[in-house]
């Protein structure tokens, strides 16, 4: 099993910044990918960005250019940085771990006020 706590959420004027941080533990050297979701009012969840065991990364078109996933193997975290953040970005973000199966974290919220 994996588990995951994400940080770092909270409220932020349009154009601002924030990063995510998600601590893994449990079985993580079994982790093929991890990924940030988001989920905004109304919406269903989407993949926001994910990073690959090697280290090949992917973003959502809504976030290129503005998010960036990174992580550090020696602190078993992966982070988010989240600049020009516009109000659309409001939303719950979820920390997913890809073992093959997912686990999730229990989200953390993001509000960009306009």
């Amino acid at each position: 099993q994996v588990q995951l706590v994400e940080s770092g959420g909270g409220l932020v004027q349009a154009g601002g910044s924030l990063r995510l941080s998600c601590a893994a533990s449990g079985s993580i050297v079994s982790i093929v990918r991890m990924a940030w979701y988001r989920q905004r009012p109304g919406k269903q969840r989407e993949l926001v960005a994910g990073i690959t065991r090697a280290g090949i990364t992917n973003y959502a078109d809504s976030v290129k250019g503005r998010f960036t996933i990174s992580r550090d193997d020696a602190k078993n975290t992966v982070y988010l940085q989240m600049n020009g953040l516009k109000s659309e970005d409001t939303a719950v973000y979820y920390c997913n771990a890809l073992v093959p199966l997912n686990y999730w974290g229990q989200g953390t919220q993001v509000t960009v006020s306009s």
